[in-house]
């Protein structure tokens, strides 16, 4: 589970180059791939949102993907110059089958940046489609965070817990992005 945020710290927002970046390559994955983490809570929130740090996690992309698709999934990342990294969670023993695939870039500035995307197998995901893309449905990906995503304290997770609480479906809703002190 993730630590308390620093609530001093909020008002923070991602790069404009890390969620270029990151749709770049979803964008060339979509039709093969189920969006998890912080990235399904960023298409599940409304359009145009301010990409603020402590509502969606976007340092890494995590994915899921059907074992019929994973050729075709793995040719476009090494085709775009990911290369398999190991982790501690490699050798551990999973039904997803867990590895994670990264890629350095170099901005315009002269600035490295690095694209991180924890690849998931799986044959059985709930999803819903929200804007053509294939996310992990909302109450599923909830569950995730006791052992799968780690960033449990975001705000649109946070928000997700009580809508769901109260009958009322998080998609689209403006508490999947909204500061929670204001």
């Amino acid at each position: 589970m993730g630590a308390n945020h620093n609530i001093k710290r909020y008002g923070e927002l991602w790069p404009d180059y890390r969620i270029e970046h990151g749709l770049k390559i979803l964008e060339q994955l979509k039709q093969w791939i189920i969006i998890s983490g912080g990235w399904a809570w960023h298409f599940m929130s409304e359009s145009n949102h301010k990409e603020y740090k402590h509502a969606h996690d976007h340092k890494d992309i995590d994915i899921f993907v059907n074992p019929k698709r994973v050729p075709q999934v793995m040719r476009v990342l090494l085709e775009q110059g990911f290369q398999k990294v190991w982790t501690r969670y490699d050798y551990l023993p999973s039904q997803e089958n867990f590895r994670r695939y990264e890629k350095t870039d170099w901005l315009e500035s002269g600035k490295q940046i690095r694209i991180t995307i924890d690849f998931f197998e799986s044959a059985s995901v709930e999803t819903i489609t929200v804007n053509g893309w294939t996310i992990v449905e909302p109450k599923t990906l909830l569950g995730y965070y006791s052992n799968i995503h780690s960033s449990d304290k975001c705000w649109a997770v946070k928000a997700a817990v009580k809508l769901l609480e109260q009958g009322k479906n998080p998609v689209g809703n403006a508490l999947l992005s909204k500061n929670p002190l204001k």
